[in-house]
């Protein structure tokens, strides 16, 4: 039986960030963006780093080139067609992972390549092994696009016969977000069918998991895929891809660390790296999105900061530093006492009166109802303001 890639049955996680990510629409990364943003994966432990399909245009060739020569300790992948001449370009790039996709639907080869499966099979298996043969060392993925909505029989005779050319990981994709956990098609099922399939013809790649958002359930089914026995997820930052993209690598990575314990990827890093793709991608990070978000640890109700402001566990299931950043109690029309006294030990405001500060709580409370929160460098103003109310009252009394 063949022995799995690396030294543990660890999951690694791929991100996609570089390839899928500029599927988006309107989304390009300049060369020097594209190796910043690699170098940044790379700090943060990422195990393959997918960097491109380099036939595509010259600009992206010479980018997978760039990073592949970039002596980081990630595994360099590229894109690439069933085709001889995608390999070449690949390999002349330097690349250490080659992601092999070909769709093996008896409706796509039927329409579209206008092969059976066995011709289609022929031609896959003969790439992989034209790949092997090049760089005996280097990694092959095969991915039966669709995988999910393919014919099962189809995609597990095309996976014996990928591994037994050379492929060493084949790829579950679930290209439309189609699969629902708990349902009759599930990531679960699929990834452990597969296995015992692959396992009864004596091959044992270790299985990849790609999934699609477009029902919003790609982080599910990735974990549905792990659950039953997949070794790598496929992410990229803020999940970025075709139409509503795949796994969102913060996301991800943080369950993996919080509740999967797996204590190998520096956290710390993901708010710089969101920042950076953000910013050159244009696509800005939602107030609301999870971990990385700049609500994602904001407190806001005023029973939710008394409580947090006591022990933080009782509104928090992950402890922010997890991923390098604080909590805030949000200063707006929401907001008590307790949201108040945090923000006024953070400014060194700690002797105020409790007539003084109920004014200062309304002022606060009048100006997020104008629908803004209360920036905490206005606050020693509204103090100042408060003061000089509470004073000129006194000297009207």
């Amino acid at each position: 039986m063949k022995k799995k890639i690396g030294a543990s049955n660890l999951i690694k996680v791929l991100d996609s960030t570089l390839r899928e990510g500029e599927q988006t629409p309107g989304v390009y990364f300049d060369r020097h963006i594209k190796l910043a943003v690699a170098q940044l994966l790379d700090a943060i432990g990422i195990d393959i780093i997918e960097t491109g399909h380099p036939t595509v245009t010259e600009d992206i060739r010479s980018a997978v080139h760039n990073i592949a020569h970039s002596k980081l300790n990630a595994i360099v992948a590229a894109h690439s067609r069933s085709v001889k001449s995608d390999i070449d370009t690949a390999l002349e790039c330097g690349v250490g992972f080659i992601g092999i996709f070909y769709c093996v639907s008896d409706e796509r080869l039927s329409t579209v390549f206008k092969k059976d499966l066995d011709s289609a099979i022929e031609q896959i298996t003969d790439v992989i092994r034209y790949a092997k043969e090049k760089n005996p060392k280097l990694l092959i993925r095969y991915t039966p696009e669709d995988t999910v909505r393919s014919q099962f029989e189809n995609v597990s005779k095309v996976a014996v016969a990928a591994v037994k050319a050379g492929a060493d990981i084949i790829s579950i994709a679930d290209t439309t977000g189609y699969m629902i956990p708990g349902s009759d098609h599930n990531m679960y099922d699929y990834v452990k069918k597969l296995n015992e399939e692959l396992h009864k013809e004596n091959v044992d790649p270790m299985i990849a998991v790609h999934c699609h958002n477009d029902r919003g359930l790609a982080l599910a089914n990735a974990l549905d895929g792990i659950r039953g026995g997949a070794n790598i997820v496929d992410a990229s930052v803020l999940g970025l891809g075709e139409r509503a993209g795949i796994v969102d690598l913060a996301q991800l990575l943080t369950l993996l660390t919080a509740d999967y314990k797996y204590h190998k990827w520096n956290l710390s890093l993901l708010p710089e790296l969101y920042n950076l793709v953000s910013k050159h991608s244009n696509s800005a990070i939602p107030l609301n999105f999870p971990i990385i978000g700049e609500n994602a640890f904001t407190h806001c109700a005023g029973v939710h900061t008394h409580a947090a402001a006591i022990n933080p566990m009782h509104y928090e299931s992950l402890n922010p530093q997890i991923v390098g950043r604080q909590r805030k109690f949000a200063l707006d029309h929401m907001s008590g006492m307790a949201s108040l006294n945090y923000a006024l030990k953070l400014i060194d405001q700690n002797d105020l009166d409790d007539e003084l500060k109920k004014d200062i709580l309304q002022e606060i409370k009048t100006i997020g109802q104008k629908g803004r929160l209360i920036e905490l460098s206005e606050l020693p103003h509204i103090i100042e303001v408060c003061k000089h109310h509470k004073h000129y009252k006194q000297i009207a009394n």
